[in-house]
């Protein structure tokens, strides 16, 4: 019923649990941990007979309901309370391991539900079971389905979750190991939590790490933060005098880069990795294969650019011309339309849905490794990201023309 992480394998946990549980066993720091096998999750429904859902919205919608709705069973309670115990019963992390998840193919880079700060059996439980129903969340279905894998059978869609010791990070983020051994490792860092990072609430710090152990860095003006407090997690103001403090000196940029080589080493292959530093030491959180890669740092001089174009960081390749849409939240979803350019805020994973319509993206914050961009690369829209005040300076239902491989956004009328 619980299998521990350090003995995970991605056929009974998913690729998630099954890489974290590879890089335990070959002496890598990996938060402490279990899972909740496949095994748990077919138990529990079972009497669903999930084979006879259709792939219809409503039908798909109708079980993640009465996944929701359902009490975890006994059996798996009591042993979620032993395994807890067994960790000392501290905070935890709970995070979806699906079988279709963190593969070579498909990051499904934020679309199944994660929980920080979660303390105790029962709210361990309820996450564990919010985790299993975001198998059938819009998102995750919408993902699947323009990643053409939503033809496959019902079986095949399980998932497994983990359970970790939770870490209060003073610094967090995200990085990327080159796919040639003389390329640079990316890495971007923020202050506290990383769902701000991949999340793209916040513009993180960004490091180039070079073959030849060179750092370059562009420093951000971090403006928040998440922390845990208690069983709760907040979004607090950075003090002025660390907003443009660089998260990390190059000397922990290139400890990064060299821990990013073991981990692709282990894993084979090039590594989308998020990372944490709590107490002074750095930790693993999760790794999987690149599927995407960020456009090159952008070469274009001052005389390339327009004058009136704004200026962010490139996110996703391409040239696109379309209508600018201005999306604050979900309630202004309704007003996309497909060939629409969204110009919003930031695009956290719950967002996926309009990157399959939208023929590109300009946010005001978040940076290249954030899951929104990982997202708009794997469907091939360019993206422009980090433009400060882009909902204002943009206007609704103009027409601008957005360069991904450059970071350039130009109105037509400009």
């Amino acid at each position: 019923m619980i299998v521990p992480l350090m003995q995970a394998g991605a056929e009974t946990c998913g690729g998630k649990a099954g890489a974290l549980g590879a890089l335990l066993r070959a002496g890598l720091p990996v938060p402490d941990g279990f899972v909740i096998p496949f095994a748990a999750y077919l138990a529990a429904v079972r009497d669903l007979d999930l084979g006879r859902f259709a792939d219809e919205s409503d039908d798909l919608d109708a079980t993640r309901r009465a996944i929701e709705a359902r009490p975890v069973h006994a059996t798996v309670i009591d042993a979620l309370g032993r395994a807890l115990d067994e960790l000392g019963d501290p905070p935890v992390a709970v995070r979806s391991s699906a079988a279709s998840e963190d593969t070579g193919q498909a990051s499904a880079a934020g679309q199944h539900e994660s929980f920080l700060a979660v303390h105790g059996v029962s709210e361990a439980a309820d996450a564990v079971r919010a985790c299993w129903a975001s198998l059938f969340s819009p998102r995750a279905i919408d993902y699947r389905g323009a990643s053409g894998r939503d033809d496959r059978p019902s079986d095949d869609l399980v998932m497994a979750v983990i359970v970790q010791r939770h870490l209060d990070a003073e610094v967090s983020g995200v990085m990327f190991t080159p796919a040639d051994p003389d390329g640079a490792t990316e890495i971007e860092a923020s202050w506290g939590l990383g769902p701000s990072i991949v999340g793209g609430k916040v513009t993180p710090d960004a490091y180039r790490v070079a073959e030849d152990g060179s750092v370059t860095r562009t420093v951000a003006d971090k403006r928040t933060r998440l922390d845990r407090r208690g069983t709760q997690l907040v979004i607090r103001d950075v003090p002025t005098p660390a907003r443009n403090q660089p998260t990390l000196d190059d000397a922990t940029a290139t400890r990064l880069a060299k821990l990013g080589e073991k981990i692709a080493a282990v894993l084979g292959g090039p590594q989308d990795i998020e990372w944490a530093i709590a107490d002074g030491r750095t930790w693993v959180l999760q790794a999987r294969p690149v599927t995407a890669a960020p456009p090159p740092p952008s070469l274009s001089g001052a005389s390339d650019t327009p004058a009136a174009a704004l200026t962010g960081t490139p996110g996703s390749r391409g040239t696109v011309t379309g209508t600018a849409r201005i999306v604050r939240g979900p309630g202004d979803f309704a007003r996309v339309h497909p060939g629409d350019i969204l110009v919003c805020p930031f695009t956290d994973p719950a967002w996926t849905p309009l990157l399959r319509i939208a023929a590109g993206v300009v946010t005001e914050t978040g940076g290249v490794l954030s899951h929104a961009a990982i997202v708009a690369r794997e469907h091939a829209i360019p993206a422009v990201l980090g433009i400060p005040n882009a909902t204002s300076r943009l206007h609704d239902g103009t027409v601008i023309t957005i360069d991904g491989t450059t970071g350039t956004v130009t109105a037509t009328n400009a």
